[in-house]
């Protein structure tokens, strides 16, 4: 059985992961990329990826959960601003 907190840490992963969708929609169908910045995103992303391995060392479900889906997601919006500039 789940958690209390692990049941908290999946809405919040819902929460932070659903957050990017709009951003990611946006610029995917405008092809608008001049107010993302490519730094910000590329920590970002390796910021995301190193907590994905921390949740996966923890076996924690709404930590890789959250992580692996934001890390597609910032990378869609880095490969957009390459792509796209």
């Amino acid at each position: 059985m789940i958690d209390t907190y692990e049941i908290i840490g999946l809405i919040a992963a819902l929460c932070t992961t659903v957050a990017f969708v709009p951003q990611v929609y946006k610029t995917w169908k405008s092809k608008s990329v001049d107010n993302l910045s490519l730094t910000m995103y590329t920590v970002f992303f390796i910021g995301v990826l190193l907590w994905l391995i921390y949740g996966i060392h923890l076996n924690s479900l709404a930590i890789i959960l959250a992580n692996s889906f934001t890390s597609v997601l910032a990378l869609l919006l880095i490969i957009f601003k390459l792509r796209y500039k």
